[in-house]
């Protein structure tokens, strides 16, 4: 999951509330895309306080 791009984690997460809205799929596999979705925000979380910093350090120069 780390292999991948903040739009490529964007666009799985996009999916994922897609398929969780529908309600058209049972509970195990709702809660394992619910985990995979959680693992992805906190991924896109991690790249995006990552880019702040880089950016606040090029402000800095």
């Amino acid at each position: 999951m780390n292999d991948l791009t903040y739009e490529q984690a964007i666009k799985r997460l996009d999916e994922i509330v897609s398929l969780l809205e529908k309600n058209e799929i049972e509970l195990d596999e709702a809660l394992s895309l619910f985990e995979e979705g959680t693992k992805l925000t906190a991924l896109c979380s991690k790249m995006l306080t990552q880019a702040k910093q880089k950016i606040t350090e090029i402000e800095k120069d």
